[in-house]
């Protein structure tokens, strides 16, 4: 790095394969108006859900293209409803473990993982590393950089709630895909931007994805967030 040149410090953001692919772009996309950089790391198992969720098949050699539409999509499955610079974006594949956000010393502010399934909540909580996403944050924990995990899965068993509970006793935040109905909504975006939302805050990133508790019963009736 040049002298006068700006050290690139993004978020990491791991999609794995939980349904709720939604959820991971508005949270790409609130990170990206918000003017900060992204590393992406998309699971193997995620593209399928997205392939499903959204019909958009999510592919290393136009990662570009692919996220470019994924992000534009409302969560109603409308496209052309976003639009977004992805020009901060930077992605990795799953399986280079070789990759920046394996090692500590790549700089990062820390880690969101959304959504997160309870094979992924179980990988990094036993320190598994099987792919980049776990390895970065396993990285992320060690380094003591905030890591939220946004996990998506309902019932949840005992196995997985000890998991839950090693990981936010090793410093992460753990987030349930659990939206609130406070705030307002009125459309299926606004239940997903209430959970990326409470991501963001877990995280300490500002935004304006939702209408804050302000104290006052009958609030969820007032026009805006």
């Amino acid at each position: 790095m040049n002298a006068g040149e700006t050290q690139r410090t993004p978020w990491i953001v791991g999609v794995s394969g939980a349904s709720g692919t939604p959820y991971a772009a508005a949270v790409l996309r609130a990170l990206l108006d918000a003017g900060h950089s992204v590393d992406l790391v998309v699971s193997r198992a995620s593209r399928l859900t997205l392939l499903d969720e959204t019909g958009i098949s999510f592919r290393d050699a136009h990662w570009h293209d692919d996220l470019r539409e994924w992000l534009a999509r409302g969560a109603d499955g409308k496209p052309g409803t976003f639009a977004c610079d992805i020009a901060p974006v930077r992605y990795w594949n799953a399986g280079d473990l070789a990759a920046g956000p394996s090692s500590g010393s790549y700089p990062a502010k820390g880690m969101i993982i959304v959504p997160a399934s309870t094979a992924c909540v179980a990988g990094v909580a036993l320190g598994l590393s099987k792919d980049l996403l776990q390895r970065a944050a396993s990285v992320t924990l060690k380094e003591r950089r905030p890591l939220v995990v946004a996990v998506r899965e309902t019932p949840l068993n005992g196995q997985t709630l000890r998991q839950l509970v090693a990981l936010d006793d090793a410093g992460a935040a753990v987030v349930p895909a659990s939206p609130g109905f406070y705030a307002g909504a009125t459309h299926i975006q606004d239940l997903v931007d209430f959970v990326a939302g409470r991501v963001l805050d877990a995280a300490g990133v500002e935004h304006r994805l939702y209408r804050r508790w302000q104290g006052g019963l009958g609030g969820a009736g007032t026009p805006g967030r």
